[in-house]
């Protein structure tokens, strides 16, 4: 199994205009694209326009991620302390 391509919002723009005047088949097979994704792609297009197809990654900084993992350590030792 190959890895996963991460598609541009400009690239996905430029497909899913492409689907929407040759025909579906050809282009998926041109670009490489699953039928699937270019109608999930076509949908979020036809819904909310150019914001539907933004790349959204998880918004939260590393920072953030390891100080929430800090917290819950620390919160599981002050409750095991408590006990005592």
């Amino acid at each position: 199994m190959g890895t996963r391509k991460r598609w541009t919002l400009e690239e996905k723009i430029k497909i899913v205009e492409a689907g929407l005047s040759r025909d579906i088949t050809t282009v998926c097979r041109e670009y490489g694209v699953s039928t699937g994704t270019f109608y999930n792609w076509r949908k979020k297009y036809e819904m909310q326009g150019e914001g539907g197809l933004k790349v959204v990654y998880d918004s939260r900084s590393k920072e953030l991620k390891e100080a929430e993992e800090e917290n819950i350590i620390l919160r599981k030792l002050l409750a095991d302390k408590e006990i005592e």
